[in-house]
C-alpha cells in the first residue's frame, strides 16, 4: 500500500493503530467525534510513544518522526482525502458502523479498501450498505493495538482476493502478525479460544475446586509460559498425539458445556462491578494495583515486542 492511511476513531484502539502505522513510517490521519475525543487520542499517542522510547524499543528521533506522521481531525472528508486505506475503529455498534461504512464508501474512491476493526461483528453485515463490498474486510487488532502483534483478517462474503493481499501487505509493513479468517464466525479465532478458557475457569471457581487466585496462577505458571512459543496444535504434537487423544477422550465429557455466563459473573455485572474500570470485580482494584498491573502487563508485552 502506498499513500495515506485513515483511522476512523480516536479511542483506545484507534489511536493505538495509528501509532503502530506511524511508527512503521506510514502517514496516518485520525478522525474523532470532537476536540475532546481528539485530545484523548493525542495524549494516548504521546504516552505510548514515550513508553516505547523509555524501554528502548524506539529512539527519540523515531518517536518524534512517528508523532509527526499522525494528523487529527473532526472532519471525515479531511481524514479520508487522498487516502489509500481506511480502518474503522468505532465502538461495537452495528448501526453506527454501517452508517460509517455507507458514508465512507461515498467519500472514498472505489479502489480504497474499507476495513472494520470489529472484535465480534461480521464484516459482511458492517458493510451491508457500502458500495463495492468486494473492497471491504475485517481487521481485528488486539488491545493494546500498538503492542499485540496479532491482527485477525476476516473475509466478508464478497471480499476480493486483491483486498486480502493488500491488507496483509499493509499489516506486515506495520510489523503485525496477520492471520486470515476464511469464514465469518462469532469471535473469530482468538476470542473463541480465550473465552473457552474463561468458561472453564468460571466453572472451576463456581464448583469450589480452587480459588480465583490459584486458577489465575495455574494459567500464568503453566500454559501461559508455553503459549508464546507453541500454540495448541504444536503443543499437542510435542506432547504426543497419543497422549492428547487419551486425555481428550476422558476429559472432554467432563468439561463445562455451559451456554451462559456463570452466576457470579452475572451478579458482578448486575452490581456494576466491572473490574479495573470501576475499582472492583473478581478482584479489588485500588489505584495502586491498577497502576502496577497496567505497567507490568505493558512491560511484559514490550519484552515480547523486542523479541519479535
Amino acid at each position: 500500500m502506498n499513500g495515506k492511511l485513515s483511522i476512523i476513531g480516536a479511542g483506545t484502539m484507534g489511536h493505538s493503530i495509528a501509532f503502530s502505522a506511524a511508527a512503521a513510517g506510514i502517514k496516518t490521519s485520525v478522525w474523532g467525534i470532537d476536540e475532546e475525543d481528539l485530545g484523548r487520542g493525542k495524549t494516548g499517542v504521546r504516552e505510548k510513544a514515550e513508553m516505547l522510547k523509555d524501554n528502548g524499543v524506539i529512539t527519540e528521533m523515531e518517536m518524534v518522526r512517528a508523532q509527526s506522521l499522525i494528523s487529527f481531525t473532526t472532519s471525515l472528508e479531511e481524514c479520508t482525502a487522498g487516502t489509500s486505506y481506511v480502518i474503522e475503529a468505532a465502538p461495537e455498534n452495528l448501526e453506527l458502523k454501517q452508517d460509517l461504512f455507507k458514508n465512507l464508501s461515498e467519500l472514498c474512491s472505489k479502489d480504497v479498501i474499507l476495513a472494520t476493526n470489529t472484535s465480534g461483528l461480521k464484516p459482511t453485515e458492517v458493510a451491508a450498505y457500502a458500495k463495492a463490498p468486494e473492497r471491504t474486510i475485517g481487521t481485528h487488532f488486539w488491545n493494546p493495538g500498538h503492542l499485540i502483534p496479532l491482527v485477525e483478517v476476516v473475509l466478508g462474503e464478497k471480499t476480493a482476493e486483491e483486498t486480502v493481499d493488500t491488507t496483509l501487505e499493509l499489516l506486515k509493513k506495520m510489523n503485525k502478525k496477520p492471520i486470515v479468517i476464511k469464514k465469518e464466525i462469532l469471535g473469530s479465532i482468538g476470542n473463541r479460544l480465550q473465552y473457552a478458557l474463561f468458561r472453564e475457569a468460571q466453572y472451576i471457581l463456581e464448583q469450589g475446586i480452587a480459588s480465583m487466585e490459584d486458577i489465575d496462577a495455574a494459567v500464568k505458571y503453566s500454559i501461559g509460559r508455553r503459549l508464546p512459543v507453541t500454540g495448541p496444535f504444536m503443543t499437542a504434537d510435542m506432547g504426543g498425539l497419543d497422549v492428547f487423544h487419551s486425555i481428550s477422550d476422558y476429559l472432554f465429557p467432563d468439561l463445562s458445556k455451559s451456554d451462559k455466563p456463570s452466576s457470579l459473573l452475572t451478579t458482578l455485572k448486575e452490581e456494576g462491578k466491572y473490574g479495573q474500570k470501576t475499582g472492583e470485580g473478581y478482584y479489588q482494584w485500588p489505584a495502586s494495583l491498577s497502576k502496577e498491573m497496567s505497567e507490568k502487563r505493558e512491560k511484559e508485552l514490550i519484552y515480547w515486542l523486542k523479541k519479535d
